[in-house]
Formats: C-alpha cells, structure tokens, sequence
C-alpha cells in the first residue's frame, strides 16, 4: 500500500510541475473521481463480498464436508499433485470471467492444499495462470468484448479492411503466452517443478478465528460456488441486453457476489446450520479481513490512471521504429506491450492502448495482423502477471490466502519461461507468416 500510493504521490507531483498545491488538489481529484466510478465501486465491493463468502462457506463446515468426500468417498484427490491439478481444471473450466475464475479456483483448492499441506504460493500460482490465460482463449466473456471493439474501431476507421470477428478469431491463434502458461502450469504441477523462490515457499497453517468445522454436507461449499457460475452468466446477459459478449464484467461479478452472500442467508441460516447472529457476524469478520485488498486495489487503479495521464504507455510504443525488420515486429510489439502492462498493472488497458498502435504498424510494414493482435494480447497478459499492482494478481493472492509480493516472487520464473518462449515463436511466426 506505501509503494502504490508513494507511486501515485509521484506521478502526481510529476504531472503538476512539482507544485505542492496543485499535486495535493489532483491527488484528492484523482480518488474523488475513481470512487464515482461505478466500476471501481463494484469491483472494491466485490473484494469485500469475496470475504464474507469465503468466511461463511468455511465457517459452515461445506469445506471440511468436500475435502472429507473428495479423499474417502472418491479417489480423485489422493495427493497434493491431484489437489493442484484439480484447481487447475476448475480454473481452465470456469473461463467466464478472471476474477470469478481464480476465486472459484481458490475455493476449491485452499481445503485440499490444507489437508495436504501445499504452500499458498503454489495455489495462488495455479489460480493465476489459468485465470487470465484461459479467459483471453476462450473469449464468450468481456475479454471479447473488449477486443472485439478495439478490433472493430481499427476497421471503422478504414485502417484494416476484414471481418472484426475472423480478425479476433485468427489473432486468438497466436495467443502464445496464454498457451504457454497453460502448458507451463500443468508442467510444473505434474513434475512438481519448484523455481526460484517456490523452493523456498512454506505451507502456514491458516488462522481458525473464524473456522469453526461441524462437518456438514459440502453442499454448503459447493451450491453457492456454482450459483457464483450461473449468476456471472446471467447477470453478463441482462447487462448485455441480450448479448453476454456486451454485458458489464464490474457490474455482473458485484451482482453475483451479492446474490450469492444473499442465498447464504436463506440457506445457511434456513437448514438451520448457523443461527443469523452467527452468520451477520461471520459475514462481518470476512468483509472485515478483506478490506485492505480493496484498499490495494483502489490504489493500483490510481496508479493505472497516472501512468495513463503521463502517457507511459504512448512514450514506450513510440521507442519502436517503424524502419524495425518485419522480422521482428511482432516480438517488439509483444515486449512493448509487457512492459506497458507490468508497469499500469493491467492487461486491458494495455490491449487499449497498444492495439491503435499496433494495427496501423502492421499494415504499414506488411506484416501479419493477426500475429500483431495476438502479440498485444500475450504482452498484456505477460506483464499483467509479472506485476504486483495488477488486479488479477492480487484477487488470485486474495482467492489462496497468500501475501502479494510472494505470489509475484514465486509465479516470476515461471512465467518468464512462458514469456521466453512466446518472444521465440513471435520471431518464428514472423518468419514463416
């Protein structure tokens, strides 16, 4: 929190001169304004929601309910290989939207991380690397949205001439860092790969402040878990009016959280597992250990319009020089695009910024578009995990109870190998395309 909002005092007092009055009259605008944002609303509050969810499934026994029917009643998870492979599986099957998808990743495997005594790190790894990765793949979610509009504005503006939706389709193809993380991830799960700082990552037992296990069913656990699903889905069609591509991300998560934190009410407290004090205060406990993630988020949505105010990203794209060898375009664009969104800690705002740019040099030069795009794409996911600002990278913290700045040292190797090889076949592609 002092190194985002030391960030932001900065860039603060860059954009203004260094004048000590007008910084300190920007820096209350620039929180006044984030925080009548809706958006950002519904996001912090959906930080806080995830709190009292979390603390009122554990705290109804659903957890203890499904570790104790996934190791004696099936023979699914019978080590800590299958209990990560499993959140893998979750993570890659729920694609609907990051955050929801490295929660629900989170969930299911924090239990069986605990059982088999697996460093939070290496959970938050998992929830991580499938999250944004599987979301940017398979794009039936706001991901699309987003770039299907940024592709369509290109063609709009007479730069490209193609369908928006072949374009988006084809670019997908050279998504290469999604797919690397993916096989990355697995790899590293199926051969038990510890680099760098996950050699040295250690299972803490959580605190039991709030946990109290009477061993009830794990339908506690495993109900609003899959309302969370079906909720984003229908809450994404009615903000889309009909069209889940069009639907709001913000607003359909902030929806589904408060849904289901609603059905735990009349569940919970209906069968009669906890009595309404319990679970008002259990509720409470939750939003109340969560709070400061929504402070850190705030402070790196801050830090995000900053870097925009003061061009970060426009000043890095224009270091590339259109005489560069085709060659060797789409590799350029990938690395430029990593480091825009490592330092605004988002992979969206990336694609916003270096998809208008990146387009035009493409067609310029002759070169592949869709490799171009995909490029985009890859870098701003790349530099959006490598970050400790991002939002994805701290929901994913948040999601498997592990500290910030050691989910982002022990995922660091990992996805450096994944950005390795996707920089390798950006050249080969250039070369064969």
């Amino acid at each position: 929190m002092l190194s985002l909002f030391g960030g932001i005092v900065l860039g603060t007092f860059i954009l203004n001169d260094f004048s000590l009055l007008s910084s300190l009259e920007n820096l209350f605008s620039l929180f006044a304004s984030l925080l009548r944002e809706a958006w950002i609303l519904k996001t912090l509050a959906f930080a806080i929601l995830v709190g009292s969810i979390m603390a009122l499934i554990e705290k109804s026994g659903g957890i203890e309910g499904f570790v104790d029917y996934m190791l004696h009643k099936t023979k699914i998870v019978k080590s800590a290989r299958s209990a990560l492979i499993l959140s893998y599986i979750v993570g890659v099957i729920i694609f609907v939207e990051s955050s929801i998808t490295a929660l629900i990743s989170g969930a299911v495997g924090k239990p069986l991380c605990d059982k088999y005594k697996i460093p939070s790190a290496k959970l938050a790894f998992v929830c991580d690397s499938t999250s944004a990765p599987i979301s940017s793949l398979i794009v039936l979610n706001g991901w699309g949205a987003l770039l299907l509009g940024l592709i369509a504005t290109q063609i709009s503006l007479g730069i490209i001439e193609a369908d928006a939706v072949s374009l988006l389709i084809d670019s997908i193809l050279y998504n290469f860092y999604s797919m690397a993380a993916l096989v990355v991830t697995f790899a590293a799960i199926w051969f038990n790969i510890d680099l760098g700082a996950m050699k040295n990552a250690k299972y803490i037992p959580k605190e039991t402040d709030i946990v109290q296990s009477n061993g009830a069913s794990m339908f506690y656990m495993l109900l609003p878990i899959i309302l969370m699903v079906i909720f984003v889905f229908v809450f994404l069609y009615l903000t889309g009016e009909g069209n889940i591509l069009k639907g709001s991300g913000s607003s359909s998560i902030f929806y589904t959280m408060l849904c289901t934190l609603i059905f735990t009410l009349f569940y919970f407290v209906g069968t009669k597992n906890m009595s309404f004090m319990t679970w008002s205060k259990t509720a409470y406990l939750g939003a109340k250990k969560l709070t400061p993630i929504a402070l850190i988020l705030l402070f790196a949505f801050g830090i995000g319009e900053i870097t925009t105010e003061l061009k970060t990203g426009h000043y890095l794209a224009s270091l590339a020089d259109e005489n560069l060898s085709i060659y060797l375009l789409a590799g350029m664009i990938f690395l430029i695009s990593s480091v825009i969104s490592f330092s605004t800690g988002t992979s969206w705002g990336t694609f916003s910024i270096m998809i208008p740019v990146a387009v035009p040099m493409a067609v310029a030069m002759d070169a592949n578009i869709a490799l171009c795009i995909g490029a985009v794409i890859s870098g701003g996911i790349f530099g959006d995990h490598c970050s400790p600002i991002s939002d994805t990278t701290i929901i994913s913290s948040m999601a498997a109870d592990c500290e910030v700045i050691e989910h982002v040292k022990t995922q660091m190797p990992y996805a450096l190998i994944s950005g390795a090889i996707s920089l390798v076949l950006f050249v080969v592609f250039s070369f064969i395309s």
